[in-house]
């Protein structure tokens, strides 16, 4: 079979930049962004912006860095102009339940309007009201009344007097008292001496003139509070009847000034007449000599206080529908609160003191949040979980050790609230989320994925260097040359280690533009240039490539063993990546394999030690199945095998060196040398075709710098799947390498062909080799002469009685 060594041209894609069409990106300010290679999230997005019905919120999956965030935000802007503007909410006073606020949906602005009318209203009608009660046409009426009621009331005391002086008694009054004195038969004061002296049947007659006289003072005063009970209603009555065309002008004033519609809002008719009724009701604290001036003043605040309007969701200065992004969802910013303040050791609170949250102010909108921020708080998923079924929303107080010392509580009204939620999350958070919470993801019907990749094309390069361009005018950069730009598209192609695709994840491209932009201050240039680019790159991997090149040290300095020249039976260098999050590595990893005479088939150590991942079994489990189907004509097989990773002190897992385990454990069955300066990757399945593996580039690239540094001979090289060659993405120092015929990649699309390369043997694998057995002289055929050994041998460990024959040694084939 024949072994395919890659020319260096389909090593890695190059952007030619002349095709880009521009010489630096400062041409390109002008053209739109556009959502690059995301043609289907786009789609799905202003469909689900622009649905109107309930529950089709919109779930954005995808990886962060993706620009779904970004992308999400300007679509919901560019909806959110043609949306109408949405309602200001205002809560009000209630009169009836003080405690229940009253919630006002009122048209964008107006709320605004509202609010700085009934402000107005409150600094200017007191001294209106003042005015009015202490003018001249109010001094005139009150005076009729007062005149009118001390007329009435001096003819009562007259007939009290007369009464009195009947009775031989004096009387005056004493502030709200009468004191009456006894005259004798001469008009002077009967003294208590005197009254002594009397006849008894004498001093019985006063005493019963006397209790007459206190019945008659009663009866008076009882008089009395009539009439002066009268005159405060008539009073009161002047007072209403000349400041309530005060009030309903005011009023009048306020409601003009509201849009023609709200003239008839039945909440707002009913609020004012109860700020009518309520000022009528209290006009006695308009009277200055009233009470005292300042418990007046307090009063009087407390009641116009009543009449203030709290603007909660002001949208006034919106155009459109609101947008927002709540990036601290917690219960407060979420569904909103009322605020507490200590107040003669008590928590007090009032209507005015109700705050909104980001779903009332989105009300008519758009509100964007991000999955993980919410998942921190059981008891806000829970409640955004009620609101989205009821679509209704109640602030709600502090918990109860707070309110607990208040005074007052409140529960204001209940709002519907009409929002559309955007909801960023990962691909695996989506689905785990459906699997564990069905009701909520009903909610969010529309599915917006955010590809991590896309196919590259002129129109995905262009729109790139657009992307670019607005970033450097943002950040007010040094702009990037044509070439500088098909640098960081090859970088991008890179990331997802594809020629065909560029990563999605502009993130990335976005961050080495950055440093990139720096490199070119750095050096004074105009704009940037390849060089920076790669300087950056540089850099970058000089920040995060401490593990690599420390493991490469233990390496060369032979704490690890790996050998990169000569042959041995049983031995080869695999190839792994190493990913630490920040940055990923390859390496080559020593496998060996013993093979001997049993029935326990392929042992794999690493998982009797449970240091194997299920990925790493399963490909070591296949290997086995595709080996017994290699020897089919001899089975059953008597052998025992262990393959293991040398020096791994971590866990395995994958599948990408299970090529390189089988061919180390046919080395080991037929006594073959392999070759160990090409290493390999791939993985294998049941039929022996090689499938392709993950970070390949990181792979060859590692393998290669332990080989520079160890000394390159033009022998090194790669093994690799074959359809893994639209997959690489090499740095310059490989291909160069290549193009000098100093190390060289080689691709397998089948098992058979790593092994001939490796051995410099014939594999031996026919279509008659299956029924007639493999030649002596392939490497199938030495291992088939070991396992018939081995069979021999086993059995004749089964039979006793042959011990004393000799058995064959496996030198001795």
């Amino acid at each position: 079979m024949p072994n395919h060594a890659l020319d260096p041209t389909q090593l890695r894609i190059t952007i030619n930049p002349d095709l880009l069409g521009f010489s630096d990106t400062s041409e390109l300010l002008q053209h739109p962004l556009s959502w690059i290679g995301q043609e289907r999230a786009e789609a799905a997005a202003r469909f689900g912006l622009s649905m109107m019905q309930p529950d089709y919120h919109l779930f954005v999956l995808g990886e962060a860095g993706s620009g779904r965030t970004t992308l999400l935000y300007q679509a919901m802007v560019a909806a959110a102009t043609e949306r109408q503007s949405a309602p200001d909410l205002c809560y009000l006073y209630n009169f009836i339940a003080p405690e229940k606020p009253l919630a006002l949906h009122l048209p964008s602005g107006q709320g605004r309007v509202l609010r700085q009318s009934l402000l107005q209203l409150t600094k200017s009608l007191p001294s209106d009201i003042t005015q009015c009660l202490n003018g001249q046409d109010f001094k005139l009426h009150s005076d009729h009344i007062e005149k009118k009621f001390k007329i009435v009331t001096d003819q009562a005391y007259s007939k009290l007097d007369k009464f009195a002086e009947s009775l031989n008694f004096t009387i005056h009054r004493d502030d709200e008292q009468i004191v009456f004195t006894l005259l004798d038969e001469k008009g002077e004061i009967l003294t208590a001496e005197n009254l002594l002296k009397l006849p008894k049947e004498r001093r019985i007659e006063i005493e019963q003139a006397e209790q007459s006289l206190r019945e008659m003072i009663a009866q008076y005063f009882e008089e009395f509070k009539g009439m002066k009970k009268e005159r405060d209603i008539a009073l009161m009555a002047l007072q209403r009847h000349l400041v309530q065309p005060l009030l309903k002008l005011a009023l009048k004033k306020v409601q003009q000034g509201l849009l023609q519609q709200l003239r008839h809002n039945n909440r707002l008719k009913d609020f004012f007449a109860q700020i009518e009724s309520d000022i009528l009701d209290n006009l006695t604290l308009f009277e200055t000599d009233n009470i005292e001036e300042e418990k007046r003043q307090i009063e009087l605040n407390r009641i116009f206080s009543h009449y203030q309007v709290n603007l909660v969701v002001d949208n006034a200065d919106v155009q459109g529908a609101p947008v927002l992004i709540e990036d601290n969802p917690s219960a407060y910013a979420l569904f909103g609160s009322i605020d507490y303040q200590f107040e003669n050791g008590k928590l007090k609170t009032d209507f005015m003191r109700i705050r909104a949250g980001s779903l009332l102010e989105a009300h008519g909108g758009f509100l964007m949040l991000h999955l993980d921020d919410l998942l921190t708080d059981d008891l806000l998923w829970i409640k955004l979980r009620r609101f989205l079924r009821s679509k209704q929303l109640q602030i709600e107080e502090p918990g109860s050790a707070l309110t607990s010392n208040a005074s007052v509580s409140l529960e204001p009204e209940t709002v519907e609230v009409n929002v559309k939620i955007i909801l960023i999350g990962s691909r695996n958070e989506y689905y785990d989320l459906q699997e564990i919470d069905p009701e909520f993801m009903r909610r969010f019907r529309v599915k917006v994925d955010f590809a991590a990749s896309f196919i590259a094309s002129t129109k995905t390069y262009q729109a790139s260097a657009v992307l670019v361009a607005n970033v450097c005018a943002a950040a007010q950069l040094p702009h990037f040359s044509a070439a500088a730009v098909a640098r960081l598209l090859e970088e991008s192609h890179r990331e997802v280690e594809d020629q065909k695709r560029q990563s999605a994840i502009f993130a990335r491209t976005e961050m080495l533009l950055l440093e990139s932009a720096t490199f070119c201050n750095k050096r004074q240039g105009r704009v940037v240039e390849v060089m920076d680019v790669s300087a950056a790159l540089q850099a970058r991997m000089l920040r995060h490539n401490y593990p690599d090149l420390r493991l490469q040290e233990t390496i060369l300095e032979g704490e690890i063993g790996i050998v990169v020249r000569g042959a041995e039976v049983g031995q080869l260098n695999a190839l792994t990546q190493i990913d630490l999050g920040d940055h990923s590595f390859g390496t080559p990893v020593r496998i060996t394999a013993r093979s001997f005479a049993g029935e326990e088939g392929v042992l794999n150590i690493a998982r009797e030690v449970d240091m194997s991942g299920p990925i790493h079994d399963k490909g070591m489990l296949i290997l086995q199945s595709y080996l017994t189907g290699l020897f089919a004509h001899i089975a059953p097989l008597a052998l025992s095998a262990s393959i293991v990773f040398e020096q791994e002190y971590t866990c395995i897992e994958g599948d990408s060196a299970s090529c390189a385990e089988f061919y180390v454990l046919l080395s080991s069955l037929g006594e073959v040398p392999l070759k160990q300066s090409i290493a390999v990757t791939g993985a294998l399945n049941q039929y022996g075709e090689v499938l392709p593996v993950g970070g390949i580039n990181d792979k060859i690239e590692g393998y290669f710098r332990l080989c520079e540094k160890m000394g390159l001979t033009g022998e090194q090289g790669v093994l690799i799947p074959f359809q893994n060659r639209p997959h690489l993405m090499l740095n310059q120092s490989v291909i160069e390498a290549v193009e000098q015929g100093l190390f060289a990649i080689y691709t397998m699309q089948h098992v058979a062909e790593g092994l001939e390369l490796l051995t410099g043997m014939p594999t031996g694998l026919s279509a008659e080799g299956r029924v007639n057995g493999y030649s002596s002289d392939t490497v199938l055929g030495f291992a088939q002469k070991t396992l018939l050994t081995f069979r021999r041998a086993c059995q004749l460990l089964q039979h006793p009685r042959n011990e004393h024959r000799r058995l064959p040694t496996r030198s001795g084939k």
